[in-house]
């Protein structure tokens, strides 16, 4: 990597930095091509991104941002999970823990807040943004749906008493 590419790098990383919700540091000790493509896939499914660095690089992209507090621990062959949702990096990091060995979590950040292993296990069984947004959507449409039933039920019953009258008299 030449000087250009990495001030490219810098500058996207601190761009990423400035725009996500939360940022996942995890160590990887002897990942797979095909774990790593899988881990990226799940990321890429859940709306995060994973991304390797320099840990010199990603420690320069890191100054003036809220992030800050991660540079201690940027040491070894670490990668870097970032998103908007403050869970779905999160969630995705934990689950491939589970399964995977070789993959460890050393922390995270949102925001000015630093989390350590627990912090991203604990933000990792929140609900994602978008159940929350469905819980909200369901709560707002359930006194609709009741009120729709109650004012029904009336007319429901109206029909059946004049059909059983009907049926009375074709009787």
């Amino acid at each position: 990597m030449d000087r250009a590419q990495k001030a490219e790098f810098v500058a996207s990383l601190k761009q990423t930095f400035s725009e996500v919700g939360v940022v996942v540091v995890t160590r990887n000790h002897g990942l797979t091509v095909a774990q790593s493509t899988q881990l990226r896939n799940k990321m890429r499914d859940a709306g995060a991104v994973y991304k390797v660095s320099k840990n010199k690089l990603a420690k320069i992209a890191l100054d003036g941002t809220d992030y800050l507090s991660l540079g201690y621990m940027l040491t070894g062959p670490v990668g870097l999970a970032t998103s908007i949702d403050p869970v779905a990096a999160a969630k995705v990091v934990v689950d491939f823990a589970k399964t995977n060995d070789k993959f460890e979590i050393v922390g995270g950040a949102m925001g000015a807040t630093a989390l350590d292993v627990e912090g991203v296990k604990a933000l990792a069984t929140l609900p994602s943004l978008d159940e929350l947004r469905a819980k909200i959507v369901g709560l707002l449409v359930a006194p609709a749906t009741k009120l729709t039933t109650i004012t029904q039920a009336p007319a429901a019953q109206i029909a059946r008493v004049l059909s059983a009258h009907a049926e009375k008299q074709a009787a």
